[in-house]
């Protein structure tokens, strides 16, 4: 579809829509001509409590497009200044071609978001110098808006069928409007004698827009002041509602009272006017070449009797309110209810300039895929063109093609694909018969390859019954003690073993007993030491509960086959569960009997405090190594008797003594020497610990392990 020569300019404001329809003059480029326009004032201002701004704008939209065709015309729309970024920069001396580079490096450091979730655009401004390839005393703008910011403003169109070409920061289109409309062409401008720059003042319902321009340079800040707050004011200071405030303001001359209502709004006036000194005061330090010429005001607000007058005075400046729109003609211009409202259509006529093409910045915000995506759909005729084309072309081929086959006499044929097919089933037997050759062939290797390396895993076993041995509390060969009580022994009744597909299964039932078996272990460690487990050990985690081996671990809810996971930090992967049942007598002294001496003897070696044991395999045959390097870990007691009073045989009564310690009468203990027994103090234990079997300085992988459950005693 053809594009018309019209372009809209849309404006969606706080206090209502204003729209504006208008071409460039066929005689003039520098005049724009305005056939029509639309001014929509909602029914309550979108920043009151009460009011819903969505329907408020959706009904005003709608009555707009009841009245007016928007098809084939270019459509430009608004976002407020606050919702986006500004940035004007002044560029080193850098060649042309290495400005897009300087000035995404500029966005990057200025924009304080990923640029991938910002729509950016920049323009060179017209000032600057450019010489043999050199740009100097260039200055570009930058503008920035979030993706959810420029969605949002779209939205109120894109929901109501609008296409909108064109999303311009309102700062930018009323620097678009004073340029096109109150300054020459810049291109007519001398940079080094340039007007005097018109400060553009629009006042809008919650903050007020100032931008300052002399055509070649601008800048341009947001006040958080505006109607609204001349409104408010007069509801504190009079008590009035807001609506009968905001009637107030607008006719305060005919008001019951005229002066109490502007002695209401009189501070609102001087913060206003201060906020627009501290302004331009900040401009012109960071531009010492600023001259400021005029004012104008701009904005229904501006109507507000007495307020350029009291800004004429206080800035020492000629404000005055923007009385005509010298570049715009046509019949909208000439309507009364444009001549009522001109000072509201600011915006709407710099942004139908920009859709117009005629306007000095046309840096645009609407997102990349949208212009793509029209673009796409633009030329869709074109495509479907073209693949009606290719269609007709593979037809005749097609046809072409088809007479071909029509000679082909199958017959002639069929031997030779019946003979082809039984080589292709011939292949493929050949080929699945050579597979399964081949994988006998690995697995026998497999087998072969372990055979071989059994020489070394064969002492495994030997070396933890030698572990378990040195492990055992013993007194010297020459200090043992004559009462049995006070001897370094453990007796162990049974040694069983049982093989786990995972250790963390055992480990869940047992974790409160390896908590209590670690915590004691670090409270008898000297300070300074390190905390166990020892370096080659796995780390445990706290847990609770205890379960013997041979019992049935909790199910964890939070499994599906009933099995608990480990907790983080537990043995983990393949291995044994050695289970010792034993039992000792040295229960006489105070504060190291029963479960405690268990505990600093046998458990404390086990954790890897104690001697080194040696190995009888591998590299480091022969060797004293670690406990933890044979793959021994995480002792736990999983059953702790009470302390029992027993009678032992001592065969001194007659008859042939007792197998065991010799024991002389006196220093045995309580009893009947007499009878042959002695008194003593017994406790039993069951104590469980982990092995995955290593053999200390091999590389070998670890041997086959037998099937899930498979208990060996020992």
């Amino acid at each position: 579809m053809a594009r018309s020569p019209y372009a809209w300019g849309i404006d969606i404001g706080k206090c209502g829509l204003k729209a504006l329809r208008c071409q460039v003059s066929p005689s003039d480029p520098r005049k724009l001509i305005a056939d029509t326009f639309e001014y929509i004032e909602y029914p309550m201002m979108l920043s009151q409590p009460e009011a819903d701004p969505v329907e408020l704008v959706k009904a005003a939209i709608e009555e707009f497009l009841s009245r007016h065709s928007l098809e084939g015309d270019r459509v430009a729309v608004a976002a407020p200044g606050q919702s986006g970024l500004s940035k004007f920069i002044k560029l080193p001396p850098i060649e042309a071609k290495k400005i897009p580079d300087i000035v995404r490096y500029e966005a990057s450091q200025q924009i304080p978001f990923p640029l991938d979730q910002v729509e950016w655009a920049w323009q060179r401004l017209a000032g600057g110098i450019e010489e043999s390839g050199f740009v100097m005393d260039a200055e570009v703008a930058l503008f920035a808006m979030k993706k959810e910011q420029v969605n949002k403003a779209l939205a109120p169109l894109t929901n109501a069928g609008i296409e909108v070409d064109v999303l311009q920061l309102q700062p930018i289109a009323l620097a678009n409007m004073v340029m096109f409309d109150q300054l020459p062409d810049p291109k007519s401008i001398d940079p080094d004698d340039p007007p005097p720059s018109i400060v553009l003042i629009s006042i809008g319902v919650d903050s007020t827009d100032v931008v300052v321009t002399n055509g070649l340079k601008m800048a341009q800040r947001s006040v958080p002041i505006g109607g609204s707050t001349f409104t408010k004011a007069l509801v504190k200071e009079m008590q009035y509602t807001f609506q009968k405030a905001e009637q107030e303001k607008r006719n305060a001359v005919r008001a019951a009272d005229p002066r109490a209502v502007f002695k209401a709004m009189r501070q609102v006036f001087t913060d206003f006017t201060s906020d627009i000194q501290r302004s331009l005061t900040f401009f012109t330090s960071n531009d010492r070449s600023l001259k400021i010429g005029k004012v104008l005001l701009v904005g229904n607000a501006a109507k507000l009797r007495g307020l350029s007058d009291f800004m004429a005075k206080q800035l020492n400046l000629d404000v005055q309110r923007l009385e005509k729109y010298t570049a715009l003609d046509g019949a909208a211009v000439a309507a009364n209810g444009f001549r009522e409202n001109r000072l509201a259509f600011a915006t709407a006529y710099g942004l139908a300039l920009q859709a117009a093409g005629a306007s000095s910045l046309q840096t645009n915000l609407v997102p990349k895929e949208i212009v793509r995506d029209r673009m796409i759909a633009a030329k869709k005729p074109w495509a479907v063109a073209a693949m009606l084309g290719l269609l007709s072309a593979a037809l005749v081929n097609f046809v072409g093609m088809f007479l071909a086959w029509q000679s082909y006499a199958p017959a002639k044929y069929s031997q030779a694909f019946a003979a082809a097919d039984q080589a292709k089933t011939r292949s493929a037997a050949a080929v699945s018969a050579l597979d399964a050759v081949k994988q006998k062939q690995d697995e026998a290797a497999s087998w072969q390859q372990f055979l071989v390396q059994t020489q070394e895993r064969r002492f495994q076993s030997l070396d933890l019954m030698r572990a378990i041995r040195a492990m055992l509390p013993r007194d010297p060969g020459d200090k043992v003690p004559e009462k049995i009580a006070d001897r370094s022994d453990i007796h162990v009744d049974s040694l069983d073993m049982q093989f786990f597909p995972d250790l963390a299964t055992w480990f869940n039932g047992v974790q409160g007993n390896w908590a209590e078996t670690k915590a004691a272990a670090e409270k008898e460690r000297p300070e300074g030491e390190s905390a166990i487990p020892a370096e080659g050990a796995q780390a445990a985690p706290p847990a609770d509960g205890a379960v013997p081996v041979a019992e049935t671990p909790p199910t964890d809810p939070a499994t599906a086959d009933g099995t608990a996971a480990a907790t983080t930090g537990g043995p983990t992967g393949p291995g044994w569960v050695v289970q010792i049942t034993g039992h000792h007598f040295h229960n006489e002294e105070q504060g190291n009997e029963g479960e405690q001496f268990v505990r600093s003897t046998l458990v404390k070696n086990l954790l890897g405090e104690g001697d080194e044991v040696s190995v009888a395999a591998g590299e480091k045959s022969g060797s004293l190594v670690p406990i933890a390097d044979l793959g021994i870990g995480y002792p736990v007691l999983v059953l702790s008797s009470p302390i029992r009073k027993v009678q032992i045989q001592t065969g001194a009564a007659g008859g042939a003594p007792a197998p065991g310690p010799r024991f002389d009468g006196g220093g045995v203990g309580a009893g009947d020497p007499a009878s042959g027994t002695i008194d003593l103090k017994r406790y039993d234990f069951i104590l469980q610990f982990t092995w995955q079997p290593t053999t200390p300085g091999s590389k070998l992988p670890p041997p086959p392990q037998p099937a899930a459950g498979e208990t060996v005693v020992q």
